[in-house]
């Protein structure tokens, strides 16, 4: 029965609910200022409305997603709670199984695939009260920094829809930006989780290697079961949440981190708390701009504020890259490794038309075909590389607590869908640039295996979203999710854009 003592839920809707935090939902559905029914079927409204014009939710579960709001809805009735994400209507990256929904990775060989089981992440999602009410576009088998596919076509950036959100998690992003859901799931491995929370103008976090389980996300391809990803293990990618608030980002974690099933036998995960409880014992490092891969000037600007205001509260800040670390040997042996797991799990077709590529001069296909060819010795001294660097940065951050970087050169670029994929051009107002550069931000988080939350910290003079990039410890995933919250206090956080 209703409850008269409630507002209508198309006031609190008025009010901007959709674009509360995860958190404060799951409050309004607790205080039965609105049941998750009806929040539920507000966003559906929303889906119905907005969506067209971003493509960014891709397979809705609208009746699915109605009989959990209405099963939410009873449990709370009986006075049960059925965790931090009751009734709360999310969404979930088109790359995670998800069980009796199509998941398809955009590829075209699984436009049809239904699996039968849960991703780890997916069945936490589930656990954790929440409302699944879709799957989010990504680009096929998640291998851009854009999220256009054959199957479902192209995710437009809510913020200018001729702009792309950014990939692979840019459904996600374009979706939690334009209040169609409250909470994503992603994943990251080039920074498929930072560039479209920094696209889009929220949150986003990569957590700490192995922190979360990839078991029953695509790539690899399902049927590989003896694949290292498919057992939700690997040397770089990671399943993340986007937001529109640091505390979300701080439950998300808690709700899907620890270890998959067969390894939860032997040992249990629990987030470190942050380091510091004041903004002022913060010791910060940070690097805003590099010669190597220089910033553009309206991003620059943007996070240059942010740093300041950081200082004026009192954060302790030092600018420089940690002492002996090259920036141009990081991201030699990251895109080396990267490009291993991506030939990892190529199909025999795939490779034949790496190999033509390669021979007929094409320098991304090069690289990518000595990862596919080059002995075991090749892929030792990287990885040999990647553990002294991470040595690097654990004896960094004895002495600091975090560092900021951006996340990438530039604020949303134009769609651009031509091929090959290395040799587009990104248009800034200091010239054209390699689009290949976008991997430069993304380094060292993920060559680390380290933490890394991307906060949104003001616009371009375009209106374009600017985030700033907070890596933190190896494992103290709180740490810099933690600043990106003291940050938002400070300047603001999320902001919607116009016209949603």
């Amino acid at each position: 029965m209703p409850n008269p003592d409630r507002a209508d839920a198309k006031l609190l809707a008025a009010a901007g609910l959709h674009f509360a935090s995860a958190i404060g939902a799951a409050h309004a559905i607790r205080t039965r200022r609105i049941s998750s029914v009806e929040l539920t079927g507000h966003m559906l409204e929303r889906i119905g409305s907005f969506n067209p014009k971003l493509n960014a939710l891709v397979t809705l579960t609208a009746e699915s997603a109605m009989e959990r709001a209405h099963h939410a809805d009873e449990a709370l009735a009986r006075g049960a709670w059925l965790g931090p994400l009751h009734g709360v209507p999310c969404t979930v990256k088109d790359v995670f199984e998800t069980s009796g929904v199509r998941t398809t990775a955009g590829a075209p060989f699984l436009a049809d695939y239904m699996p039968q089981q849960d991703a780890p992440v997916v069945a936490r999602l589930k656990a954790a009260g929440a409302v699944i009410v879709g799957k989010t576009n990504v680009p096929p088998m998640a291998a851009d920094w854009q999220s256009y596919n054959p199957v479902f076509g192209t995710t437009n950036n809510p913020w200018d829809i001729t702009r792309t959100p950014g990939g692979s998690s840019g459904g996600e992003a374009a979706a939690v930006a334009a209040g169609l859901s409250f909470l994503g799931i992603g994943s990251d491995i080039g920074g498929s989780i930072r560039i479209p929370a920094h696209f889009c103008g929220i949150y986003g976090h990569k957590p700490t290697l192995g922190v979360i389980p990839l078991r029953g996300h695509i790539p690899p391809p399902p049927g590989l079961p003896q694949h290292p990803l498919a057992m939700g293990v690997g040397e770089l990618p990671v399943a993340g949440p986007l937001a529109r608030s640091a505390s979300d980002l701080k439950i998300a974690m808690e709700v899907f981190g620890g270890p998959d099933s067969h390894d939860a036998v032997a040992y249990r995960w629990t987030m470190p708390q942050p380091r510091h409880s004041r903004l002022a014992d913060y010791r910060v490092g940070y690097v805003l701009d590099d010669p190597l891969c220089p910033v553009s000037a309206p991003v620059k600007k943007a996070l240059s504020d942010a740093v300041e205001a950081l200082r004026k509260a009192g954060a302790k800040l030092e600018e420089g890259w940690p002492a002996g670390l090259d920036p141009a040997v990081q991201v030699e042996t990251y895109r080396y490794m990267v490009f291993t797991v991506m030939a990892s799990f190529m199909r025999p077709e795939d490779v034949a038309h790496i190999r033509a590529a390669a021979a007929a001069g094409d320098p991304g296909s090069k690289a990518m075909e000595m990862a596919i060819t080059a002995p075991h010795s090749v892929f030792f001294e990287a990885n040999t590389r990647r553990c002294a660097s991470l040595a690097l940065w654990q004896n960094y951050f004895r002495t600091h607590d975090a560092f900021l970087l951006p996340t990438a050169f530039t604020a949303a670029i134009a769609h651009d869908h031509s091929e090959p994929m290395d040799a587009r051009r990104i248009a800034t107002l200091e010239g054209a640039r390699n689009y290949m550069d976008l991997l430069f931000w993304m380094t060292p988080a993920t060559l680390n295996g380290l933490p890394a939350t991307v906060a949104p910290v003001g616009l371009t003079p375009d209106g374009l979203p600017v985030g700033v990039q907070i890596v933190g410890p190896y494992l103290e995933d709180a740490t810099p999710i933690d600043l990106a919250g003291r940050l938002a206090d400070l300047i603001g956080g999320f902001r919607a854009p116009q016209g949603y």
